[in-house]
């Protein structure tokens, strides 16, 4: 059965292996001006020039005097070293990656483009979605920040580029096509997953790089790929800038993410399970059981109702009503476009509470941690 394997480290080395990059070097940050018209050639080259600088390779200390490796066997010996990459978001030093790269960190260093390393703390994190926000410490140069696309105007065959700190060697360069979007993986890898699905080259240390449009715009931080032997098989995963944006934005703000909670368990409707349930619809979110004095009780949702669309928006399976439910500030109002058992449609108005602490901090499944992670179900 395939394994699949979070891809963020380049596995665990005693340190004096890896190595440590150039001596530490001062200077003041300056503002550095994002173009406002990038070129759309279609340049592969100019897409890998415009965004390679504001990739950074990331090395951390891990807690601890025992660790496992990526094929799940004990390491000993508290000095463990693993690396992964990041991408720089402002001019001011603030870097996105993914939260495992950094989890359980005691030290963290950032190797530049210039080959000069930096230290770096935690802004906040996000396991849920496997995305963290670091912040550079210190005196650093001027730094090169992204420019941000849009992850929801990519088309299936679309040219990719993934970039990162690929096996600990350094930024390298891969290209590729989206061969499937909104591609979940039932929590296998992540409690929310939408991810951009990738032929491109995701390799151990990828894990927090960029994957970037023929524009050199981010659409999406790689995170993971499917594999039966650990390493690159064709299929790899990026997390879709429409989550990553709004979760880095939490983080920066609350060091957290706050998530909506509606109250109800739920399944996608098929033709299938529409006429063996009896259900109204034949696609969207198939509501379950509804909690008692939830949002979704008070809103009048009941088992056996099919959420068609919220605030306007298409609703075709069960995860993307949870993710666009996640994703919403708790005490937002939603609307939701219902179909019931007997074929009626109506339309309804939720308040959200906020995700209850319980099941914020508790996976859905046992989770084995090992480093990269494993999940199994």
């Amino acid at each position: 059965m395939t394994n699949l394997l979070r891809n963020l480290l380049a596995g665990v080395a005693a340190v004096g292996l890896v190595g440590t990059g150039a001596a530490l070097r001062t200077g003041t940050p300056s503002a550095y001006a994002t173009p406002s018209g990038i070129p759309t050639d279609g340049s592969i080259a100019d897409a890998a020039e415009r965004a390679v600088d504001s990739v950074v390779g990331i090395s951390v200390k891990l807690t601890g005097d025992r660790t496992v490796d990526m094929f799940g066997d004990a390491m000993q010996g508290p000095q463990v070293e693993a690396q992964g990459s990041g991408v720089i978001v402002t001019a001011s030093g603030r870097i996105l990656t993914n939260s495992h790269v950094v989890d359980k960190a005691t030290e963290i260093k950032v190797l530049l483009a210039d080959g000069g390393e930096y230290a770096a703390k935690v802004v906040g994190k996000d396991p849920k979605a496997d995305l963290a926000v670091i912040q550079l410490q210190g005196h650093f140069p001027t730094l090169k920040p992204i420019a941000f696309g849009d992850s929801a105007n990519l088309r299936l065959g679309d040219v990719v580029l993934t970039i990162g700190n690929g096996l600990g060697l350094g930024n390298s360069v891969s290209v590729g096509i989206v061969s499937a979007k909104s591609r979940g993986m039932g929590g296998h890898i992540e409690e929310y997953e939408d991810f951009i699905q990738t032929d491109a080259v995701i390799n151990h240390g990828n894990s927090g790089g960029a994957l970037v449009n023929l524009k050199g715009e981010l659409i999406g931080i790689n995170t993971a790929i499917a594999s039966r032997t650990g390493e690159y098989s064709g299929i790899g995963f990026a997390i879709p800038m429409t989550m990553v944006r709004p979760i880095m934005d939490m983080l920066v703000k609350d060091g957290k993410v706050s998530r909506g909670y509606l109250g109800v368990t739920i399944g996608t409707a098929t033709p299938t399970i529409a006429e063996a349930k009896k259900l109204g619809a034949s696609h969207g979110a198939a509501i379950g059981e509804v909690q008692a004095g939830s949002p979704a009780q008070r809103a009048g949702l009941v088992e056996g109702d099919v959420v068609v669309a919220i605030n306007g928006a298409e609703v075709r399976t069960g995860e993307a009503l949870r993710n666009t439910i996640a994703l919403i500030r708790p005490g937002s109002l939603v609307d939701l476009d219902v179909v019931h058992r007997d074929g009626r449609g109506s339309k309804l108005r939720a308040t959200l509470g906020e995700l209850p602490e319980q099941l914020a901090n508790q996976p859905d499944v046992p989770v084995q941690e090992v480093t990269p992670r494993r999940r199994h179900r």
